[in-house]
């Protein structure tokens, strides 16, 4: 039984997991494992003639926003602003009337009004920022303001406090801080009293602006009278429904903007045990309720000591499950969402309730209303995404940790998959037309899937007998259910198991593609596709396409792809997926060739369709062309290549013709660019594969002309797309590139300088790397340039940190690429090297993400220092000497990390190796006074990695000459 305390009381000391954001290196991504090299400007100077930096940034630090321009003066004079010539203070901006006025205007939907009102709003903001807070505060705060005003008061205050970006948050944040103490605790003053306004829109805006300004006070111990003051308005007996409403709403922003460990376990005991009595039916009304329940959401991170705690845990999942079955929806939806996060977050906890847990999910999957039922499957979805991570990492290990492994899918398969087909009959009309649209057949398909992956043969057998009792019915739902359950499963069990149900009903499924309904030939698209998928893989012996049936299947898919839009989109996917198949697979890729034609045709005619309304149609005909073209056999289709080559060059060459009328127009001429660049592109590389250098040739002059005329449409992703192909062009072509380089070096420039959108600065990066290896020494005149810019976005604050391990690489490749022309560069390179070297020693490491990013940074530097010293090897190499023993410290440091995964291992001994090879008898001494390296060359010597093990072997190889020279 579940039992309920009269408060949540703190438990035994129990460590928290939680998920901590502060202190991480930003939005982190990683690049892929490729080296990827980038282009140098055309710069022809014997010397530097740019002041280089020589420190190396991956924290994000403030920077300026530009200054406002354009004529304020008429606004200046009604706000009272002071320009900045009179040497005045905006403490001056007193009269209430004029702030309102202002707010008001910039809100008109007159251009020219709400310009300047827009443009005197951000001078005042910079020129006083601590008055503009306070202003603002009170705006909001004065019921008697109009709602307009109020409600652009809340969102300007936000604002100020709050940026997506990484840099401009950390400049609001220090702006905050630098604040006088006491108009900050005037403007919190504010903003609490307006937690009681009667106005809804003023309360959820103050509860928003608070948590911003406890996201920066709280993890600093600041602002710690707040939760007491918050907790406060839910205890006194006299608070109304909508200061309630409003104060829990505060406590879910708050507990959303910080981390679990900002929180004393006290005060999460506190908020914890005001959500719980804010979710009463009996003392409170919904709205209270509904932000009750949104706030535990937000709050369940900070539980974990409370859920370990029987009886908490106990009464916590009492009062959710018992809200998850109350009379309005809203609510209801939102207990459940509550019951999703649980699942993810504390799995192992759950056994107790599994059963009462299926009941509820079961029933409202069946009955309730739509946002409701989602919820509920979501929940299933959730579990098995634990279990299929529990698995991986089980897989990884050698074998699942029993312990945390509760088998809740297993368990409950034979009541769970019933209930998952009987929502797969729930279909929408419209289901197929809108990419927006997520159903509960949809929700209960994905889930069906998820189970697939997670018991895998166990699944066929309830799901067959419901395939094979609808897959002829009359009734369009009930074969686009069971074809959509056949689908679903088709990853997870075993090729053995499938193979033969797949065989059996292969040609019911082409000839489907026939059936009469949109809806069922959607499905049938979308599971030959999964088909091709999974089980179709000559390279790995298995594969339901033959010799015999691939012309029907050829015949059929091609006589699909002109079916409505939505089908058509999915048949380029079964012929993705087919293609694919034969990718990589040698002589066994010829038996597409005698359809190759049809099959491009067919392709660009679909691309080519007017009666799409949307671009993903169009997309997914030329990615499958790309495919096409990628595992064609080249010797046997050189011919037809070369004309989808000219097809698609004559194609890019018509986009700029097309009328640009809005931004739409200038929208579908850029995604339209985009996707030639990159057939175009696979093209190139399939041409370099296989040395067919003539026909790139050929056709290189009219490839560049067009390739930098795209340069000139502003768009992101058409030039990362025109830069990828340049990169392209220039492997293939080898030294020839050398002619375009004078016109290209600008747009590589700019593309090495574009922060804000910091896939193409990466893109570029990678472009260097490949004209580096086609213009070898050639490269040289250009290399000032190149590393003036490279070093400078090292250097910079601003630019994305998953873009810098490419650059420190990129170094390498150009110290290679020039040998002993690299010196003048070393007294900038080294520093910045040496740099990134100690920032992987201090980084901090909260997360998996932090942990492959110092990875993916000590490759990098691993490879630019083997550059640069095979670069020395034969000339010079006396210049890398006083760099050796940092270089050593450096990969011992590493090395000795155990979490450092095994492509940085692979880069760090074979350093050592370029190490000893280049220097040969000058760091003698290093080897000999360490052991380090012969226990770990010993341990690469068992590796189960060939390449390390040859590797190891050679490091040891060389170290030797050098101990006994």
């Amino acid at each position: 039984m579940l039992t309920q305390p009269t408060q949540l009381v703190a438990s035994s000391d129990v460590g928290r997991r939680g998920s901590p954001s502060h202190g991480r290196l930003g939005n982190i991504y990683i690049a892929g494992a490729q080296r990827r090299r980038q282009p140098p400007p055309t710069r022809q100077h014997t010397s530097l003639t740019l002041s280089l930096p020589t420190q190396f940034e991956i924290q994000i630090s403030p920077h300026n926003a530009p200054s406002p321009r354009g004529n304020r003066r008429g606004l200046r004079r009604r706000l009272r602003i002071p320009s900045e010539q009179s040497g005045g203070s905006c403490s001056r901006f007193t009269n209430t009337m004029d702030i309102t006025q202002v707010l008001l205007a910039a809100q008109s939907h007159d251009g020219q009004i709400r310009t300047v009102a827009e443009g005197s709003l951000k001078q005042f903001q910079e020129q006083n920022f601590p008055h503009f807070l306070r202003t603002l505060s009170n705006e909001l705060s004065n019921d008697e303001k109009p709602p307009e005003s109020r409600r652009l008061a809340g969102i300007l205050l936000k604002n100020s406090l709050d940026a997506k970006d990484s840099t401009r948050k950390e400049e609001f944040t220090q702006r905050w801080i630098n604040v006088d103490p006491t108009v900050k605790s005037q403007v919190k003053g504010s903003l609490l009293m307006t937690l009681g306004s009667p106005a809804f829109q003023a309360r959820r805006s103050s509860s928003q602006v608070i948590a911003k300004v406890a996201a920066i006070e709280i993890p600093h111990q600041g602002w710690p009278e707040l939760i007491v003051n918050l907790l406060s308005n839910m205890t006194k007996p006299d608070t109304s429904p909508s200061l309630k409403q409003a104060t829990l709403d505060a406590l879910g922003y708050v507990c959303e903007e910080i981390c679990p460990e900002d929180l004393e376990q006290d005060q999460v005991n506190a908020i914890l045990t005001a959500v719980v009595q804010g979710m009463n039916h009996v003392e409170n009304c919904s709205d209270v309720r509904l932000a009750a329940v949104k706030a535990l959401y937000n709050a369940l991170d900070f539980a974990e000591t409370n859920f370990q705690n029987e009886v908490e845990r106990n009464y916590i999942m009492k009062v959710v499950c018992e809200t998850a079955m109350c009379k309005e929806a809203d609510i209801r939806k939102a207990a459940f969402e509550c019951l999703v996060s649980i699942a993810s977050t504390y799995y192992d906890l759950l056994e107790p309730y599994m059963k009462t847990l299926f009941e509820l999910t079961a029933n409202v999957a069946r009955v309730d209303e739509e946002p409701v039922a989602l919820q509920a499957i979501e929940f299933w979805s959730t579990i098995c995404d634990e279990e299929i991570a529990i698995q991986e990492d089980g897989q990884e290990s050698d074998g699942v940790n029993s312990s945390c492994h509760f088998h809740f899918i297993e368990k409950a398969l034979p009541l769970l998959v019933p209930m998952l087909l009987e929502t797969l009959m729930k279909q929408e009309e419209d289901q197929d037309q809108d990419d927006g649209i997520w159903s509960i057949s949809m929700s209960g398909g994905a889930c069906l899937g998820l189970v697939a992956r997670v018991v895998k043969d166990a699944i066929i057998p309830l799901v067959m007998p419901f395939i094979e009792g609808n897959i002829t019915k009359p009734d369009w739902h009930s074969r686009e259910a069971a074809t959509f359950a056949f689908g679903s499963i088709l990853e997870g069990p075993s090729v053995e198991k499938l193979v033969p149900l797949v065989n059996a009903g292969f040609d019911f499924l082409l000839n489907a593609t026939k059936d009469q309904n949109n809806h069922v030939r959607d499905t049938t698209a979308w599971t030959l596709s999964r088909i091709f998928e999974f089980l179709h893989s000559p390279t790995r012996g298995f594969s339901v396409v033959t010799n015999a049936n691939l012309p029907h299947v050829i015949e059929i898919l091609l006589a699909s792809v002109n079916d409505t839009p939505n089908v058509s989109e999915k048949i380029c996917g079964a012929l993705y997926f087919l293609a694919q198949g034969y990718e990589d697979a040698g002589s066994m890729s010829s038996v597409l060739t005698p359809y190759l034609g049809e099959i491009i045709s067919a392709l660009l005619t679909t691309a080519d369709r007017s009666d799409s309304n949307n671009s993903k149609l169009c997309a997914c005909a030329y990615e499958t062309l790309n495919e096409i073209v990628r595992s064609s056999c080249i010797s046997e289709t050189l011919n037809i290549t070369v004309q989808l080559l000219q097809e698609i060059l004559r194609r890019l060459n018509q986009t700029f013709e097309i009328q640009i009328t809005s931004s739409d127009d200038r929208e579908k001429q850029s995604d339209l660019q985009a996707l030639l660049c990159g057939v175009a592109q696979v093209i190139l590389q399939k041409f370099s594969s296989c040395n067919e250098k003539s026909a790139i040739l050929h056709f290189a002059d009219q490839m560049m002309v067009l390739f930098l005329r795209v340069f000139s449409c502003n768009s992101s992703n058409v030039h990362e797309e025109a830069m990828l192909a340049i990169g392209a062009l220039a492997y293939a072509t080898g030294p020839e590139f050398v002619k375009y380089m004078p016109e290209f070096h600008k747009y590589l420039e700019m593309g090495l300088q574009n922060f804000e959108v910091y896939q193409v600065c990466c893109v570029s990066v990678g472009v260097v790397g490949d004209i580096c290896h086609a213009l070898d020494n050639k490269v040289l005149p250009y290399c000032d340039g190149i590393l003036a810019a490279l070093l400078k976005d090292l250097s910079s604050p601003e630019l994305h940190c998953s873009v810098k391990p490419p650059i420190l690489s990129c170094i390498g490749d150009i110290a290679l690429t020039i040998g002993e022309h690299f010196e003048k560069y070393v007294p900038y390179t080294m520093p910045i090297l040496q740099g990134a070297a100690e920032l992987c020693s201090r980084m901090d490491l909260p997360d998996d993400d932090s942990i492959e990013y110092q990875n993916e940074l000590r490759r990098s530097i691993f490879e630019a220092y083997s550059g640069i010293l095979q670069g020395f090897k034969n000339s010079k190499s006396e210049l890398m000497v006083p760099y050796a023993s940092h270089i050593f410290q450096f990969v011992e440091l590493v090395l000795k990390d155990n979490s450092r995964d095994e492509s940085v291992t692979r880069a760090g001994v074979a350093m050592v190796g370029d190490l000893a090879d280049a220097l040969g008898p000058n760091i003698k001494l290093l080897f000999k006074n360490s052991n380090f390296h012969s226990e770990l060359l010993g341990q690469c010597s068992q590796s189960d990695d060939e390449q390390l093990r040859e590797t190891a072997s050679w490091v040891q190889g060389v170290i030797t000459r050098v101990l006994v020279s």
